[in-house]
This record gives structure tokens, C-alpha cells and sequence, in this order.
């Protein structure tokens, strides 16, 4: 279930990150620096109210949502995107559209891990965090 997801979660590896972010549009400087982060992920549930909070050394981003729910957010990379977040396979899909482009990011938690994998257009990054 999508309980599963509820906690600390910190960054043990990426795969393919700085082409997803090429894919959104990402200024390369940007994504150099982007990429040596390792974020903590903090998902948190209070009644029918999510919470998806982002730490690093960067800046620090909250996302809060109801599932099914669309709203507006401006991303960390400055998108101002269409977001709903639903549930999909026992995680979490959030899906972000913006300027006729989508992208869709999933949470899931296998073997004691969350599973994100991103995707837009034809690129897919695959990122794993353990409990933290």
C-alpha cells in the first residue's frame, strides 16, 4: 500500500537523473550541480492530506496534495506545472503537465526501498532511496 511510502527516505543512487532533467528543459550548469545532491525524502500523511517534503543542500521543497486533486505548483526548476497525484500500483504516481508536456513521477517501495522512477518524453531515470 501507499502507507508503505510514509517516512524518511535519503538518496543511495541514480540512474540517468541528468537526462531526465535534460528532458525538462534543465540548464546544464544547473544540472551538474543538481546532480552531485543526495535529498532526503520526508512523505508524510495527516487524514486525506499528503505531504512530499525534499531536503538537500540546495533548497528544500514541501508539495501538499490530496490524491485525485489537481493543483498548481511552480517546481524547483521553475515549471509551472498542473500536478495530480493518484494511486498506482501500491505507490504513489504524480503526474505534472505544463506548456503541452508531461512527466510523470512514481514512488513505490520494494524490497525495504523506494523505487522513483521519473519519466518524460522517451527518457526514464530510475532513482533509489533506503529508510533514513
Amino acid at each position: 500500500m501507499a502507507e508503505e511510502l510514509l517516512g524518511c527516505w535519503k538518496l543511495v543512487s541514480s540512474d540517468n537523473f541528468d537526462g531526465y532533467l535534460k528532458e525538462l528543459g534543465v540548464n546544464m550548469a544547473t544540472r551538474m550541480f543538481v546532480g552531485t545532491l543526495k535529498p532526503e525524502v520526508h512523505i508524510c500523511k495527516n487524514g486525506d492530506k499528503w505531504s512530499i517534503k525534499t531536503v538537500s543542500s540546495f533548497q528544500t521543497t514541501d508539495v501538499c496534495f490530496k490524491l485525485n486533486e489537481e493543483f498548481s505548483e511552480i517546481t524547483p526548476d521553475k515549471r509551472k506545472c498542473k500536478i495530480t497525484v493518484t494511486l498506482d500500483n501500491n505507490g504513489l504516481k504524480e503526474t505534472q503537465k505544463w506548456d503541452d508536456k508531461e512527466t510523470t513521477i512514481t514512488r513505490t517501495v520494494e524490497n525495504g526501498q523506494m523505487i522513483t522512477i521519473c519519466k518524460c518524453g522517451d527518457v526514464t531515470c530510475r532513482r533509489v532511496y533506503t529508510r533514513a
